[in-house]
């Protein structure tokens, strides 16, 4: 049961940002910083991805852990409404899924930095990994690859 009247919590979640949050505005400044320049929800690619870094042929999402289900401590279940989230869930897993695959095909690079990844005990080392994959990918030059990249931070242990 939830412990808020339905009013509140409708005052709670439209709070809920989409875009700029403070994880995407944390990569967003780290990369212009090292001189990348970008886009931001680029609406001529499927999903619109979160940042469009066109020298580097590479688009990076920045995914909440609650919201994409990365399975970290941040990643609680609500104890009312569990139909609805379970379902949710899903949508969104096969949403990111469907886009990430539309992105590769089209041959771009993806980044994908969790949430978690950019608290303060790890925020330093997953900004450095984001500027030199950048920087790596920007170096080989220009398409066709046989492959594009596809970086997913923090990496599994």
């Amino acid at each position: 049961m939830d412990t808020v009247t339905q009013e509140k919590r409708s005052e709670i979640m439209s709070r809920i940002r989409s875009r700029d949050t403070k994880p995407e505005l944390l990569v967003r400044r780290r990369i212009f910083a090292a001189g990348w320049r970008f886009r931001v929800c680029d609406k001529r690619y499927p999903g619109h991805p979160d940042v469009v870094v066109p020298g580097a042929h590479t688009l990076i999402e920045v995914r909440g852990c609650f919201w994409h289900r990365h399975g970290c401590s941040k990643c609680s279940t609500p104890k009312s409404n569990i139909e609805f989230w379970q379902a949710k869930w899903e949508r969104n897993l096969a949403r990111d899924r469907r886009h990430e695959a539309e992105w590769r095909k089209l041959g771009w690079n993806v980044i994908v930095v969790w949430e978690c990844a950019l608290a303060a005990v790890r925020r330093e080392e997953t900004l450095t990994d984001v500027c030199r994959a950048l920087d790596l990918w920007k170096s080989e030059g220009p398409l066709p690859r046989k492959r594009p990249h596809r970086l997913v931070l923090p990496r599994r242990s």
